[in-house]
């Protein structure tokens, strides 16, 4: 089943935590964060005494396709009653009050989170009203207080900017894209044959245009081009082109009379 025309065919992902808005007071906020919710892997949201009632046609507007959210969400009027069948709860705070509650990083909680879902229990995550954010009786329903190390100077974020943090967190947690990758396109990673046969072809060029004359620097010349190549990922897309390049130029000197045509590398073409 999928949420109205247009929007996306969202399910439940495992064991997911619930958001839970506290008193939003925007429509457009509250589409937004449903919107960042679906980027997370999150699903589930429940509502708190929406200052403008429910439901916002706002909401959906704003959501950019993520409507299966907005159309399974639930209206509750007080926290206590959104959070009673939840075996733990987290909630964001800015600027922890006086009281004695663990207070965790996004990083952190994300990772409480995976390990209570894992456990087969249920967990929420309370969002405070945009103006003020959560007072001290919606923090007094929490196990837990959220809190974001941001730039100290200057950690003013919206509604969904805050839901958009624990998402990525929540499903970067379990996530295996490795940090760093080379993306090669219709190529691939040229192999250390392939690059030795690049590297002979450059070397011989050079040699036969006196690049290497100097034959007592010759042969730390030689390893600082090889040390060039070796330290990257080439690509055998970019071998044959590098291969064109040095056959193109020596072909161009044995036009102008300074090479002779034997010393070409024949074999190797674009």
């Amino acid at each position: 089943m999928t949420g109205r025309e247009g929007g996306a065919p969202l399910e439940p992902i495992g064991n997911a935590p619930v958001v839970i808005l506290v008193r939003p007071q925007l429509a457009d906020n509250i589409g937004a964060c449903a919107r960042a919710m679906a980027n997370g892997g999150l699903f589930h949201l429940r509502l708190v005494a929406p200052r403008d009632g429910w439901p916002q046609e706002k909401a959906w507007r704003n959501s950019s396709g993520a409507d299966r959210i907005l159309d399974c969400l639930t209206l509750h009027d007080t926290v206590a009653d959104a959070v009673a069948d939840l075996h733990h709860v987290f909630a964001t705070c800015p600027r922890p009050r006086h009281m004695v509650k663990p207070v965790l990083t996004a990083r952190g909680a994300a990772s409480e989170l995976r390990s209570i879902g894992e456990r087969g229990l249920r967990a929420g995550l309370l969002f405070g009203p945009e103006r003020a954010g959560l007072d001290n009786d919606d923090m007094a329903q929490a196990d837990a207080l959220i809190r974001y190390p941001l730039n100290p100077a200057f950690m003013s974020l919206n509604l969904a900017q805050a839901v958009m943090v624990m998402a990525y967190e929540w499903w970067t947690a379990a996530e295996a894209t490795p940090p760093r990758a080379l993306m090669t396109n219709e190529s691939r990673i040229a192999t250390k044959g392939e690059l030795e046969n690049f590297l002979r072809h450059l070397v011989d060029q050079l040699d036969a245009c006196g690049f290497l004359r100097n034959l007592p620097k010759r042969p730390g010349m030689v390893r600082n081009i090889r040390h060039l190549f070796q330290r990257g990922e080439v690509t055998e897309q970019e071998l044959r082109t590098l291969h064109g390049v040095v056959t193109e130029l020596a072909i161009g000197r044995r036009q102008r009379g300074r090479l002779e045509p034997d010393t070409v590398a024949a074999d190797e073409t674009t």
